[in-house]
């Protein structure tokens, strides 16, 4: 089986899937989104990161490593320490990123072992994948949280550095005998909170066949900034705005409207 090269692993997770969950963070991403609040997940590499600690009194800083690279059983050790609390919940495992399709063969090994024990998965990812790897992820996990940016071929390439028509086309291809969908949309303004960027979105999702759950309104946050100085990175030139309360409803109600049922928050 293949290894991977993986950055976190979070149990007890509630808010990437039904139930508690443990979420595996794969590193490596195709995109570099302005607005990403998880740098540690764009390199497909091993990176250096700043921690401080508590030492004697006083802060100190020391470097650590991102990035560790580990064998499938080695994930597995870690998720079915839970397993009771996905039975009991209704949980599961959600792998997610950075991209995990960058790491095909490691996905599928880990989907695989995860069906033979009757768990249940969840699959975070941008839709950009080569497409026979998508379609065979896609028949064999319980959910996708399929993040949708817009339907503007030429402002998601400004904002992400990758245009959305893979994206678009991976969703068009998934229907009723797949998996579950849940869409997720980050909420950016001066990108896309207009009524205008959600009718777009709205429009796509409607002219698919994929089993769509839900739609969730992530509102942006600042939370990433100060990850990228701890990675040595030049954290994005993004907005300092963050939608309010009356702008977010508007928002929702393009879906609510065409009857789908909306979230806002993960």
């Amino acid at each position: 089986m293949t290894n991977g090269l993986v950055f976190d692993i979070r149990r007890y997770s509630v808010h990437d899937g039904p139930g508690i969950r443990t979420t595996v963070f794969f590193k490596g991403c195709p995109m570099k989104c302005t607005w990403c609040h998880n740098p540690e997940g764009i390199s497909p590499e091993q990176q250096e990161i700043t921690r401080t600690r508590r030492l004697n009194g006083k802060s100190k800083n020391y470097q650590d490593a991102v990035g560790r690279l580990m064998t499938p059983a080695e994930v597995m050790a870690d998720v079915i320490k839970d397993q009771i609390f996905y039975e009991e919940s209704g949980g599961g495992v959600t792998f997610s990123g950075g991209e995990p399709l960058m790491q095909y063969e490691f996905l599928m090994s880990l989907l695989l072992l995860c069906r033979g024990r009757g768990l249940h998965t969840a699959v975070d990812t941008s839709g950009h994948a080569p497409p026979d790897q998508f379609n065979r992820v896609a028949e064999n996990t319980d959910l996708m949280l399929y993040d949708l940016k817009t339907a503007d071929a030429g402002k998601h390439s400004s904002f992400t550095g990758q245009d959305n028509s893979l994206i678009i086309a991976n969703l068009e291809a998934l229907d009723g005998a797949g998996p579950r969908v849940i869409i997720r949309i980050p909420l950016i303004p001066d990108f896309n909170c207009t009524v205008k960027d959600m009718e777009g979105l709205r429009d796509l999702i409607s002219a698919t066949e994929a089993r769509v759950a839900r739609i969730d309104l992530l509102p942006w946050h600042r939370l990433g900034n100060e990850k990228y100085k701890k990675l040595g990175m030049v954290p994005p030139a993004t907005t300092e705005k963050v939608t309010d309360g009356e702008q977010t409803n508007m928002l929702k109600e393009v879906f609510t409207r065409s009857g789908y049922n909306v979230k806002i928050g993960g």
